[in-house]
């Protein structure tokens, strides 16, 4: 996971990238009391598709009143609102990793980038409700 949370750091810096996070973010802030459908436990499995950072691995991530935490380890922030829309920010020592994607139901995905390790990496991710 080290190295999904440092990639994402790397590229927030870049304006287009900025632009992109500032969209998800907004989309993100409406009250937390409507997106309490999605509280839970989410297990995510990332994937790279670019850069060379590891593959396959899952992370437990948990939602609780349209915040996303993190349910084992590591620096994690960010929101869901009432449509499913989540954005989140991920930093695990000098890793990091921002991503967005759609939740609904028992299942979401959506894309990841960042930095892990030194490299610059992005992908895709898939999360299922526990």
């Amino acid at each position: 996971m080290s190295h999904f949370s440092q990639s994402l750091l790397t590229d927030f810096a870049r304006p287009r990238r900025l632009a992109l996070l500032a969209v998800l973010a907004t989309t993100a802030l409406p009250s937390t009391a409507d997106a309490r459908g999605y509280d839970g436990v989410w297990n995510v499995t990332f994937a790279t598709t670019r850069g060379n950072c590891s593959s396959g691995y899952s992370v437990p991530f948990t939602v609780a009143g349209g915040r996303v935490l993190s349910a084992g380890g590591g620096r994690v922030s960010g929101k869901v609102n009432r449509g499913g829309s989540v954005a989140v920010r991920v930093s695990i020592g000098a890793s990091h990793a921002s991503g967005g994607g759609r939740l609904a139901g028992m299942a979401g995905a959506g894309s990841w980038h960042g930095i892990v390790s030194g490299d610059r990496c992005s992908g895709t991710w898939q999360a299922t409700r526990t």
